[in-house]
This record gives C-alpha cells, structure tokens and sequence, in this order.
C-alpha cells in the first residue's frame, strides 16, 4: 500500500515537473526564456512544442504579428504659423524579442516609447513645412467641389508649388524615427495621419465661412430659380393672351357673322311686309318694358301706344 502512495505520488510529480517544464509557441508568438529574471539563450520563434528547465526558468511571450499605435491628436504650428489638430497611427511589430525583452520589457513600455519617439518626429516634420504640404499629395488641379469648401486660407496657399506632400511627410517620419526604435528591438512598419484640422477656434471660424459661402450659392441658384420661373410665367402668360385673343376675335368674327345673318333675315322679313313686322317689334318692347309695377305718362298721340289705340277693353 505504501508502495502504491509512494508511486503516485511520483508520478504526480513527474507530471507537475514535465507540465511545468513543456510549452507550446503559438504561430503568432515569440518566447524569451528567462532564469531568475535574466534571459537565457536565444529567442524561440518557431511554433510548437519546447522545454525548459522546470520551477527556475520562465516563457516570455511576445506578439509576432503587427501591433497597433495610436498616437496623441495635438495642435502643432506649420511652417506658415497655421496651427491644426495632428492625429497619427502607426503598426510596428516586434522583430527582436530578446532586446524587446532587455529594454522595454512589455508592450505598454514599448507604446510609451512610441509615444516619445513618433510624436516629436511628427512635430519636427509639420513645423517644418507649410499647411498645404501637410494637407495635400500632389499639384493636380483643384476641381470645383473641393474649390467651392476650401478655406479661403487654405485657398491662398494651395497656389504654392508641393515639394514633399503628406505621404513623403509620413516616409520621412518613419525614416527619422524607425533607428531609435530599432534599438528597442521595434520595427515601424507604416505610420500615417489619421486626421488633420484646424484647431477648434479656428475651426469653427472656417465652418462659418464655409456655411456662409454655401449659403450664397444656394441663395444664386435660387435667384436663378426665381429669374427662370418668371420667365416661364411669362412665356405662359403671352401665349395664354395670345390663345385669348386669337379665341375673342374669333368669337367677334362668328358674331359679327350671326349679327349680319340676323339682320339680313330681319331685312328681308321687314321687306315682306313692314307692317307686321312692325307691330311684332312694337309687341316685344311693350312686353320687356311693361309690367303691373311700371307707370308710363305719355301723350295718346305717342307712335309708342298706335297699336293700342282702337282697342277697347270687354
């Protein structure tokens, strides 16, 4: 029975010392061993399964792949006195695990050290140089959108000849800056601006000019607008004269038609016999201009009464 206690506890230490002493590199990682806080050998950068001394060694873990910088936004003066808000990013990867591990120990020392060495290059770099130059790439020609916004600022200078442009800028950052961090076993791998923009004062005072700007050629289109708009009105209201006209002579002539058919008929039944025609027109103004409420003092000799003259009432 002891024997089977002693074998089992044998076998649990073994199993501790072989757990303790075995370890696996993922694809992504790189391991510096360490012995009492001191590195030992060289770094472990191939996957899979290795050893190392159990309870006196340890494995440092370091990312292989690319890792992300984020750099501090601030305002920083170009050359041309502009002051704007500067927002950068970089990736930078670990490509010395063992200096990594001697200088800088971690990631978050590393990122610090980042900080102290991007953030001043990227100073030295935009003081360096003129707002356009940090803004824009090439000289190709400013089309009318980016002409309308512009910044009357900005617009002044984009006239002047780009020597370096944003890009370069970004290069010539990472050219000045990569050395000091190879030292810490860091390579930059790319760096470039996240943002660039005027500071808040000045910004707000740009977006004014800007808004005040749309705003003046929303109000041309308008103008323009209206002046078409009435033009078209009054394009409609000559042809609708036009058509009113052409229809009232129209109608006169088919009047004056009918009025000469009716007089002609009239004539020639006047001609017939006058006299009837006569008593017929007398009866039709007798009927339109008399009614019980209608008083008439005239002389019995009035032609206007001859027709009623001989007739008596039953």
């Amino acid at each position: 029975m002891n024997k089977l206690i002693t074998l089992v506890i044998i076998v649990i230490v073994a199993l501790i010392v072989i757990g303790n002493a075995l370890f696996t590199v993922d694809e992504t990682d790189q391991v510096v061993i360490t012995q009492f806080g001191r590195p030992v050998g060289d770094a472990i950068t191939s996957a899979g399964l290795h050893f190392k001394t159990p309870f006196i060694q340890k494995a440092n873990s370091f990312k292989k792949n690319l890792l992300e910088w984020d750099g501090d936004p601030g305002q920083i003066p170009t050359l041309d006195k502009t002051y704007i808000w500067v927002d950068t990013f970089a990736r930078w990867k670990i490509v010395d695990p063992l200096k990594f591990f001697e200088t800088v120990n971690n990631e978050t020392f590393a990122l610090k050290k980042l900080n102290d060495i991007i953030d001043p290059a990227t100073r030295n770099f935009v003081t360096s140089h003129h707002l356009i130059e940090v803004v824009r790439n090439t000289n190709r020609d400013m089309d009318i959108s980016e002409a309308g916004v512009m910044d009357e600022t900005l617009r002044e200078v984009v006239v002047k000849k780009i020597k370096m442009g944003r890009a370069e800028i970004a290069r010539g950052i990472m050219k000045q800056a990569s050395p000091k961090l190879a030292q810490f076993g860091i390579e930059l791998v790319d760096m470039r601006f996240k943002r660039i923009n005027y500071i808040e004062d000045v910004r707000k005072s740009v977006y004014g000019r800007m808004i005040a700007e749309r705003k003046q050629i929303a109000e041309k289109f308008r103008s323009e607008g209206k002046g078409e708009s009435m033009k078209i009105a009054g394009d409609m209201e000559k042809e609708l004269k036009r058509i009113t006209s052409g229809a009232y002579r129209t109608a006169q002539e088919i009047k004056g038609k009918s009025d000469a058919e009716a007089t002609r008929i009239y004539a020639s039944a006047y001609n017939k016999d006058p006299e009837f025609y006569s008593f017929v027109k007398t009866m039709e103004i007798y009927k339109d201009s008399l009614d019980k409420d209608t008083w008439l003092m005239l002389s019995t000799n009035s032609d206007f009464f001859k027709y009623l003259k001989g007739y008596r009432g039953r």
